[in-house]
């Protein structure tokens, strides 16, 4: 279970830890695009913390935050050009898969709080159950759940838990039918 709502904090050790990751990311993750190097990928990430199974794939264009809040059980995949903006906890369950060009949002701000870097950062972690499937482009914000077996449409904007075998769509995402 991810927690739906805490304070954020950027420590500097998570400073620091960033700048070492986009080092690392730029030199040795991004620049092997092919499927080839997808074990290669996993050693990195599970050197920076991440809980990754040897099964689950990730592609060399994806964008990931903080690897050390990222965790993908086996089959999972994060797609092509996909943004994990992860400073609190990702889990992709059981080949859940994120397809291309999604943004995975686990941070905002307090819109009661003074908007600074630091003050009024809330963050709330983002969990897809087994089978989930995201679609092309979605945006998935902080605190969301998608349910086991659920489809988020291609575009679609979910600010909320998605039920388990439903499909959803648009923006906001609502609804579009139950799956058997």
């Amino acid at each position: 279970m991810i927690p739906k709502q805490y304070p954020g904090r950027v420590t500097r050790k998570t400073k620091a830890l960033r700048l070492l990751w986009v080092i690392v990311s730029c030199l040795l993750f991004r620049p092997f695009p092919t499927r080839l190097f997808w074990p290669w990928r996993r050693l990195i990430l599970c050197a920076f913390g991440a809980r990754v199974h040897r099964e689950a794939n990730v592609y060399s264009s994806a964008e990931i935050w903080a690897p050390w809040n990222l965790e993908m059980e086996r089959g999972a995949c994060l797609g092509p050009h996909t943004v994990c903006y992860n400073q609190a906890l990702v889990r992709l369950g059981q080949c859940a898969t994120v397809s291309q060009h999604c943004y995975l949002c686990t941070a905002g701000h307090d819109p009661l709080r003074p908007n600074t870097a630091e003050e009024g950062l809330i963050t709330a972690g983002i969990a897809l159950e087994k089978g989930a499937w995201v679609g092309a482009r979605a945006f998935i914000g902080m605190g969301a759940m998608i349910g086991e077996d659920a489809i988020v449409g291609a575009n679609a904007g979910v600010y909320k838990d998605v039920a388990p075998r439903t499909i959803v769509g648009g923006n906001p995402a609502r609804l579009i039918r139950e799956r058997r």
